[in-house]
């Protein structure tokens, strides 16, 4: 119920005029960036948001957190995983859970055009396992501008969460992401003939199914699992030197953390893992406290209080 209404009910997020910013991620590979700035962007905090599967920068909670961000003074960058935000046409790539890199290349470019103080990594779902993987790569090594980081409902183990979207109560959710994936790609087919095959999409059944056929045949995995495995930030949580929050709902339907992974999070001095009963998939709908500044979403305003004690 959480996940369906945070997803079906209506939301009214006004912001102002984002700068477009097309930031290479790798040679030749344009992402697409919102970022909204401060008057005095080089003195306030920035937030550089990742979102989900088959998101975008238009998502929901990505304008829920600009929103609350610009309101407590930080700058924010809705940045759009390549392909995302309309530009698949811009490379034969595809987009996908282990790439780490991106995010990183991101925040250096804000770093170096924007001459910002510091900036803090925020990620939902698969976004959530992006940056914290990024943030575990970097360890103690990471750019002196680099804060902190914030996941909600991080998909860490992909396996688990493939696995678990597969299951009958949760065909809904895997039948939606399988559809915007099939859409995607034979778009792709389309603009870019002589990379991608849509008869690799025959037989397709589940999540794991399309991994294994088109993520990893086409972005150097040896299949699914070799997937999963390399893409997984469960392997590098316990290497993050950054103050870190985790949010994570106990009745996400299918995003999974494994034992293992739970006893990392915990473990690491870093890092305040939050695990609550209820919330579902980065929903997290209460109250609005009879506030006209807080709409409910939880979740959304708890990153951006972390946030704030870096400014």
């Amino acid at each position: 119920m959480q996940t369906l209404a945070a997803f079906f009910l209506s939301r009214r997020i006004k912001l102002p005029p984002a700068e477009q910013r097309l930031i290479e991620v790798e040679p030749g590979v344009p992402v697409l960036c919102h970022c909204h700035w401060q008057r005095e962007r080089s003195s306030a905090l920035t937030l550089i948001i990742v979102h989900g599967l088959e998101g975008s920068s238009e998502s929901q909670y990505m304008l829920g957190i600009a929103r609350n961000g610009l309101a407590a003074g930080m700058n924010v960058v809705r940045m759009n995983q390549r392909n995302c935000g309309g530009m698949d046409h811009c490379a034969p790539t595809l987009y996908n859970s282990s790439r780490s890199g991106d995010v990183a290349a991101v925040a250096r470019n804000i770093v170096e055009c924007d001459a910002v103080r510091g900036f803090v990594l925020i990620g939902f779902s698969m976004g959530g396992n992006l940056v914290l993987k990024l943030a575990g790569e970097w360890g103690s090594d990471g750019p002196a501008e680099f804060r902190g980081v914030a996941a909600v409902c991080p998909a860490v183990n992909l396996a688990a969460g493939a696995d678990a979207l597969h299951e009958p109560a949760n065909r809904i959710y895997e039948y939606y992401f399988m559809l915007q994936l099939f859409r995607r790609f034979r778009r792709k087919t389309r603009l870019f003939p002589e990379t991608f095959d849509a008869s690799r999409l025959r037989g397709i059944k589940s999540l794991r199914d399309f991994d294994d056929r088109v993520t990893a045949y086409y972005c150097g995995f040896t299949g699914a699992d070799d997937y999963y495995d390399r893409a997984a930030a469960a392997h590098v949580v316990d290497r993050i030197a950054r103050p870190t929050l985790v949010i994570h709902a106990a009745n996400d339907p299918f995003v999974r953390i494994l034992p293992e992974t739970r006893q990392k999070l915990l473990s690491n001095r870093n890092i305040l893992y939050n695990e609550s009963d209820d919330g579902g998939h980065c929903a997290f709908v209460g109250d609005r406290e009879n506030s006209s500044k807080y709409d409910g979403r939880w979740a959304e305003r708890e990153v951006v209080e972390f946030a704030k004690q870096f400014q």
